[in-house]
């Protein structure tokens, strides 16, 4: 692949894209499968300028896919990472020195920059394909469909009402087989506040009101 734009640390941010072309026709036997010229996208991972101290600068990227003539967008495998020249040695070297003749010195190597990365215009880096390509289907394997999510059941019989619920309270039936019998059974309740404070004094739990709330929204 070959850069179509010069991208520097000094002003790239982390996200921007990089567009790529290729320099080769890419070969099946006789079909040409990714013809020369075409298009490829990669995405700065990291981008950090020059700084003080004599940091160079970073700049790191990682090739996302090359686009295919059917438009289809077939993954690849590389990575351009640099770093900035920098004067950490000399400088850790000097810093010393100047401190044991006079300290006004320090400042002039405390100040020193590194270098910011500059990859040219043209630039070439060797990438590799990072998935299967069927040129039969002229297209990558498709991911695995997620399985549909099931209709929900339609619950029958007549629906029950809050007086319904206090009954079977009353009848001394447990918090659990309350909270079933609503949850297999069509709802009708009345969840105002002033219901639901009513039935909080009537002894329900939070468990049972909550289990009465939740099938009133379905």
């Amino acid at each position: 692949m070959r850069m179509n734009r010069t991208v520097s640390s000094a002003d790239t941010h982390v996200n921007d894209n990089v567009d790529f072309e290729t320099l080769d026709d890419v070969k099946l036997g006789d079909l040409v499968v990714i013809p020369k010229g075409s298009t490829a996208m990669a995405t700065v991972t990291e981008a950090v300028p020059k700084r003080r101290m004599a940091r160079g600068g970073k700049l790191n990227m990682n090739i996302d896919y090359v686009r295919l003539p059917g438009g289809d967008k077939l993954p690849l495998r590389g990575v351009q990472d640099a770093k900035g020249g920098g004067h950490t040695g000399a400088m850790t070297g000097a810093i010393v020195a100047t401190s044991i003749v006079f300290f006004p010195a320090a400042p002039f190597f405390l100040f020193m920059h590194g270098k910011d990365i500059t990859i040219p215009k043209g630039h070439e880096i060797t990438v590799y394909t990072n998935s299967d390509y069927d040129p039969a289907m002229g297209k990558t394997p498709a991911a695995p469909a997620a399985p549909a999510a099931e209709a929900p059941k339609t619950l029958s019989g007549t629906p029950l009402a809050n007086a319904d619920v206090l009954k079977l309270k009353a009848a001394g039936l447990t918090e659990q087989l309350i909270i079933d019998k609503i949850k297999a059974s069509p709802a009708k309740f009345n969840l105002d506040t002033n219901d639901i404070v009513e039935l909080k004094q009537a002894g329900l739990s939070d468990a049972i009101i909550g289990a009465m709330i939740q099938a009133s929204q379905r």
